[in-house]
């Protein structure tokens, strides 16, 4: 009888978990961007309407993408 060989062939990749490790970094950059732009929002609403057109801003658009007063 001849001799019978099994061989398995494995192949690992660090892509799949790079994937996943950009991924939640790329939503955590998102959420902080998002976090930060809430916070500065929160102060650019407690201007004038004067000092917002001077700058370029709009009260009515600040408003509508919100605005958030605590840092956390």
């Amino acid at each position: 009888m001849g001799l019978i060989t099994m061989t398995i062939a494995t192949t690992t990749s660090t892509r799949a978990g790079g994937a996943f490790v950009r991924r939640a970094f790329d939503r955590m950059i998102e959420a902080r961007t998002l976090q930060a732009r809430r916070y500065v929002n929160g102060y650019l609403l407690s201007l004038d309407d004067a000092t917002l057109a001077a700058h370029g801003y709009d009260r009515n658009e600040l408003e509508r993408e919100g605005a958030s007063t605590s840092a956390f």
